[in-house]
């Protein structure tokens, strides 16, 4: 397709092999710059092998905020669902944690986000293969997930039946469990449990009382991955509240936020980290592929009366 829109040929080499073999090409070849899209533990080791010169699409554990004030329920109801479960959330900007306030509780978004859920299945593909985690994991990750004091299991949780898989794949349903907010903070454990990175069609839930985003603000930003992120309010003193108070590269804002989209600037987090990335765009080009510099033409005359003289 690019050649056919009339990239040359000879500008884009695609090389096709495993991670280990890539990295030691990378570091032969002594790279003046990557822009890397994958896995934070990947991301940290080629910051060292190629002495820094990495830019980075950061991984994607990515969280959804709901406001205090609930209007449209049925359309956020339907946008959470997509961010976390389209394409069995195997997407770098999947929905990976709601935060859920009181006011939101009381209208039943959970139930309502369950009913939702509750009607992807393979046979119309809406569900389909996990690639990198098995049904096992899952189930195993879930199982732990529901062992924190005052956890629950949301909806989901199952595998899937009626299909032939292969078991090295995942196979379930769409699931999200509920932790407590403050366990999550409490515990170095739980925070790492909650905040593990399930490829696939899986979220955390929590929820918070008027008063309490402090807390769910301290959360967010003790999270290793800043990609994207969605505050779903029209409340304009909450949203510049959170907006002022995090770091993720990208956020949606508004009633209508969501946290999967393309939009025409795209910029990774966190916010002062200068390894984030940025594409579409031609500054994000410049700023991953090029730098200032600095260059002085003298091009004389020389007087024809100069003296040399030092100094």
């Amino acid at each position: 397709m690019l050649h056919h829109v009339g990239l040359p040929k000879t500008d884009l080499d695609y090389i096709y092999c495993d991670g280990p073999v890539m990295n030691e090409t990378l570091v032969q070849g002594d790279a003046r710059m990557t822009l890397f899209t994958g896995s934070q533990a990947v991301a940290d080791k080629l910051t060292i092998d190629l002495k820094g010169r990495v830019k980075l699409e950061d991984a994607g554990f990515d969280w959804k905020i709901l406001g205090p004030d609930p209007t449209d329920v049925d359309y956020v109801v339907w946008q959470s669902d997509q961010d976390a479960y389209a394409f069995s959330g195997q997407k770098c900007s999947a929905q990976s944690m709601l935060l859920v306030h009181e006011n939101w509780m009381k209208v039943g978004v959970i139930d309502k986000l369950a009913a939702c859920a509750g009607q992807r299945s393979l046979e119309d593909m809406t569900l389909g293969p996990v690639l990198t985690w098995s049904t096992d994991k899952i189930l195993a990750h879930v199982d732990a997930c529901l062992k924190v004091p005052g956890a629950s299991l949301a909806f989901g949780g199952k595998p899937l039946g009626g299909h032939d898989i292969p078991a090295q794949y995942g196979a379930v349903q769409a699931t999200a469990v509920h932790i407590p907010l403050k366990a999550m903070l409490e515990s170095e454990e739980v925070f790492k449990l909650a905040t593990t990175e399930l490829f696939g069609p899986f979220q955390v839930i929590t929820d918070y009382k008027e008063g309490e985003l402090p807390l769910v603000l301290e959360l967010l930003n003790k999270m290793q991955n800043h990609l994207t992120a969605g505050i779903v309010s029209n409340d304009n003193h909450f949203l510049h509240e959170v907006l002022g108070n995090t770091i993720n590269g990208t956020i949606y804002a508004g009633i209508r936020a969501k946290t999967t989209a393309a939009p025409q600037q795209h910029w990774f987090g966190p916010s002062g980290d200068p390894r984030s990335a940025g594409i579409h765009t031609p500054e994000a080009i410049k700023l991953c592929w090029s730098s200032h510099r600095e260059i002085i033409y003298d091009y004389g005359p020389v007087a024809k009366d100069w003296v040399a003289k030092q100094s």
